[in-house]
């Protein structure tokens, strides 16, 4: 595991676009694999200027999202295909239909959830995959309790996540209750993973992760110990309650 510690969220995003443009460019047919939410949003912004300016092309790249809420339609603009149009997929040359996001209105969301994961291995899995951390210890919409070795599942979302997502909806009994994501064992397949944490608010689970004796369950993200190329962006104040002393074993730079 390698921690890359940043200024700020600018530079976080501006590391994280790099990686990402990378593969994009030197891989034949990449798979990448995106997260949604605040965490992501200014690295998507870095894409679509990237594009725009130096005409990256992403017609030969295949995504699929982490997550998307039962209940919530493409059409909803608080769905999280709603969320990737506006802020990625319609700016960039990605053909929609190598973009691939959890159905939120399958009738039988137990059985979306196997053709989801099947397709994942169809595409011969992730190549990058991006990800965020929940305050607590979320990766995906994987709550604390999951079990290492889910595939993709329909989880009950806890209150905390709920209270975190809550900006992005009206009032608090908007925010859905269910979600489907990948399971922690799917995450696990990428080749690579990048974990992007800012903020002040991330600080106490960083803390959290870097310091555990061993992977748990109840921190969903601790997993990501036992993978063989994780790279952690984080910023100055996520960073704010880690200690070098606390890293031990650990690659870290600037």
């Amino acid at each position: 595991m390698e921690l890359v510690r940043v200024q700020n969220y600018e530079e976080m995003c501006d590391l994280a676009a790099e990686r990402i443009i990378r593969v994009v460019k030197e891989t034949e047919s990449p798979v990448l694999g995106l997260a949604t939410g605040a965490t992501p949003t200014g690295v998507y912004e870095k894409l679509v200027s990237d594009h725009r300016q130096n005409g990256t092309s992403y017609r030969h790249v295949t995504t699929f999202n982490l997550d998307e809420y039962v209940g919530l339609g493409p059409e909803d603009a608080t769905s999280y295909f709603f969320y990737m149009m506006e802020h990625l997929f319609r700016h960039i040359d990605i053909p929609v239909g190598q973009t691939h996001i959890p159905d939120g209105l399958a009738k039988n969301p137990e059985e979306e959830c196997v053709r989801y994961e099947r397709e994942i291995e169809e595409h011969g899995g992730i190549d990058l995959q991006i990800l965020g951390i929940g305050r607590n210890g979320h990766i995906g919409f994987n709550e604390p309790g999951t079990p290492f070795s889910s595939k993709t599942h329909v989880v009950k979302l806890t209150e905390s996540t709920r209270e975190a997502n809550r900006p992005f909806f009206d009032a608090k009994d908007q925010v859905p209750t269910h979600a489907i994501t990948m399971g922690l064992s799917t995450i696990m397949k990428s080749k690579k993973i990048v974990l992007l944490a800012n903020g002040k608010m991330k600080a106490p689970v960083l803390h959290r992760l870097f310091t555990m004796d061993e992977p748990s369950p109840e921190l969903p993200a601790s997993i990501l110990k036992q993978h063989p190329n994780v790279t952690i962006i984080a910023d100055e104040e996520a960073l704010s309650w880690t200690t070098v002393d606390e890293l031990p074993g650990m690659r870290t730079r600037r």
